[in-house]
């Protein structure tokens, strides 16, 4: 006699997403391995007394979206401190700034995340500034994190708290006065000091967990640069309180403590897994630290148009050759941010010499201004391209990426379809810029060139099944086939049917292990 099923979805549009895409009615869960898939009157035998029926009146059921490149940690402060996010103008930022002090006067810091003042209205192009944060107050440090977390902007009184932390070479300044302005390892700096302890940790990872299985997302790969999220991460699925599965990208400074422990690529459990040895080769093209062959078309000064026009290396190369050979000697997967073409050329380099590069899955993150021969060599070596759909925000005309790049290379980043006929393994992340898989999909399908552009299937699969890939998880993950994991997401329309706009599709229902985590008719 055939067991009964835990749980039924039945009633719907079931893609698989295999190759080619298959759909049914329903899907039938037991133990938390999807058992069967068909017809709905075929699956009917398969409900029992005990069994939960989830009827989803037609609508859409795909494999859960798997974000490749996230911060959960910053997503969840924007959920706890000052989203910065929709701002439209600097003193958008400081009123929205001055709410948050006002709403939490016992904190140290006042703290806001995400600005973009390349969309704000007007011509602006230079990040928040010291004066303007001292409005917010000039008593309590104030730090605003860009969009990208590569500028950090602060106020006297931050710029004073954090003053023995901050590399001069990383701050900026105008007639030999500090702007607030800090870069790269400057930020990084920032960041790391304000890295929320055990139980706050606890409280921003909830948060952004809670709204990352609102959009559909059944897991993620978090990149990590300090030891307390793992921590939170193994307690809290320990007791039985993770509603999606993690895989930890590690920063490289944690590579020797992982070979003590014995925490290779792939080690954990059903729920938390070690990843990858991240590490940085640039900048980004927002704050012009992405490291580029020819100067920024914005360079406005002498100063500026000399070998700082060109980014600059956040890791420099023959530190980040280190990194690659040690970890690669370990067995380790290896991810490098890379995004400007010099940038990329210098990483690639390195890991299609690894001697684990046939089977580590070495993967470069961004990519954005990647070139026809890095392709050919990545797809030679299989090297993923993990690479964010929603930056073509910035693709726009007079958006960003004209301003920092012109518009002969504006149209050469971000090539999806390029990728994809070169071969190369395609994985889709948010970098929480933010965490969204639909909105990242509406912009793939609908990007500006026909060599950026993918068809709907193709960038669902890059949210699944080449995520899923890039995470050694293909077996279990990323499609929905009888034998693996029941992680699926309901949406209320399909993409398919509104290409145009996929981000207004509402996700109806998501599902992790055959179990509900988000109900949104509840």
């Amino acid at each position: 006699m055939t067991a009964a099923a835990d749980l039924i979805v039945t009633n719907a549009e079931v893609h698989t997403l295999t190759d080619p895409d298959t759909v049914h009615e329903a899907v039938a869960v037991r133990d938390g391995d999807i058992v069967r898939l068909g017809d709905a009157d075929e699956l009917a035998f398969l409900e029992g007394v005990e069994t939960d029926v989830l009827d989803c009146e037609g609508r859409v059921v795909l494999p859960g979206f798997i974000d490749a490149h996230t911060h959960m940690e910053q997503l969840g402060q924007h959920l706890v401190h000052a989203d910065l996010s929709s701002a439209d103008s600097a003193e958008s930022c400081v009123d929205l700034l001055r709410r948050q002090a006002e709403a939490d006067p016992g904190r140290e810091h006042v703290l806001g995340f995400g600005y973009d003042e390349s969309s704000w209205d007007g011509s602006r192009t230079k990040p928040l500034t010291r004066e303007e944060l001292d409005r917010v107050s000039e008593e309590r440090p104030v730090v605003a994190l860009r969009v990208d977390l590569h500028t950090v902007s602060l106020n006297t009184a931050a710029l004073e708290a954090f003053a023995d932390d901050l590399p001069d070479d990383d701050l900026r300044y105008a007639d030999g006065e500090p702007t607030g302005v800090a870069v790269e390892d400057a930020a990084e700096a920032v960041r790391s000091a304000l890295t929320a302890g055990r139980e706050e940790m606890r409280e921003v990872l909830t948060a952004a967990m809670e709204r990352a299985v609102e959009l559909g997302v059944t897991g993620v790969h978090d990149k990590v640069r300090g030891s307390r999220a793992p921590q939170v991460y193994r307690e809290l699925a320990a007791d039985d309180a993770l509603p999606l599965r993690v895989r930890i990208d590690y920063w490289s400074d944690h590579l020797e403590s992982l070979v003590d422990v014995g925490l290779p690529t792939n080690a954990g459990s059903d729920r938390v897994r070690t990843g990858a040895i991240k590490s940085f080769s640039d900048g980004s093209f927002g704050s012009r630290t992405a490291r580029v062959r020819e100067p920024y078309a914005d360079a406005e000064t002498a100063e500026e148009a000399s070998e700082d026009a060109r980014g600059q290396w956040v890791v420099d190369p023959d530190e980040l050759a280190s990194v690659t050979e040690r970890a690669s000697d370990e067995a380790f997967q290896i991810c490098v941010h890379a995004i400007g073409d010099e940038a990329i050329e210098e990483t690639l380099s390195l890991l299609e010499e690894t001697p684990n590069a046939a089977t580590a899955r070495h993967r470069i993150e961004h990519a954005e201004l990647v070139t026809d021969d890095h392709l050919e060599r990545m797809a030679e070596a299989g090297i993923v391209a993990s690479m964010q759909p929603n930056f073509h925000r910035w693709a726009d005309e007079g958006g960003l990426y004209d301003q920092r790049l012109g518009r002969e290379r504006r149209n050469r980043t971000n090539r999806l379809r390029r990728v994809l006929e070169a071969d190369v393994p395609l994985a889709f992340g948010s970098d929480c810029m933010p965490l969204d898989p639909l909105l990242g999909i509406q912009y793939a399908v609908n990007a500006g060139t026909e060599a950026q552009r993918l068809s709907v299937t193709e960038a669902l699969r890059a949210y699944t099944r080449g995520a899923a890939y890039a995470g050694f998880d293909e077996d279990r993950l990323g499609t929905l086939e009888v034998g693996k994991r029941a992680d699926l997401v309901v949406l209320e329309a399909s993409p398919w049917d509104h290409s145009e706009r996929i981000d207004e599709i509402d996700v109806a229902t998501t599902v992790v292990d055959g179990e509900i985590v988000f109900d949104g008719h509840e």
